[in-house]
């Protein structure tokens, strides 16, 4: 099946989609489209060993979570080969800043668990109100109705 059939099947039953990628992901794709189609794939979060600058800036302005694995990880490092599920945890509560550190569950076919922790990559107070809001769209939006 292809990735955007498999995406809208997830996305109809409701299972958040994570990317895991390498190094500079967004390179050459740091169009706003680049990251419009990535959250209306439903993709939630996008964990690489590092973005483009500007990719970075447009996932959070699209409500799309950027993590990073920390240095000298990877998902070929912890092994993962796609049966995986995952949850984060360190986001829950209202306390939540930028550049700071989340907890990936990583839960293994085979009943295993492992845990790993990456960066947020949110990286100013504006962009993590923006992430808050849904993207900068909503966030705009809010303070227009707010007044």
């Amino acid at each position: 099946m292809s990735i955007y059939d498999a995406a809208m099947k997830y996305k109809e039953s409701g299972t958040p989609l994570v990317i895991f990628a390498g190094s500079e992901y967004g390179t050459g794709s740091s169009r706003d489209w680049a990251a419009k189609g990535t959250k209306l794939m439903g993709v939630k979060a996008v964990v690489t060993q590092s973005f483009e600058r500007i990719h970075r800036s447009n996932l959070v302005g699209m409500g799309v979570l950027p993590l990073q694995f920390k240095d000298g990880q990877s998902a070929a490092t912890l092994n993962l080969d796609g049966s995986e599920t995952f949850d984060l945890t360190g986001l829950e509560n209202t306390s939540v800043r930028p550049m700071q550190e989340v907890t990936l569950k990583i839960n293994r076919a085979n009943g295993e668990t492992d845990e790993t922790l990456l960066t947020l990559r949110i990286d100013t107070p504006i962009e993590l109100e923006y992430y808050k809001g849904g993207g900068i769209l909503q966030y705009v939006l809010r303070q227009l109705l707010v007044g």
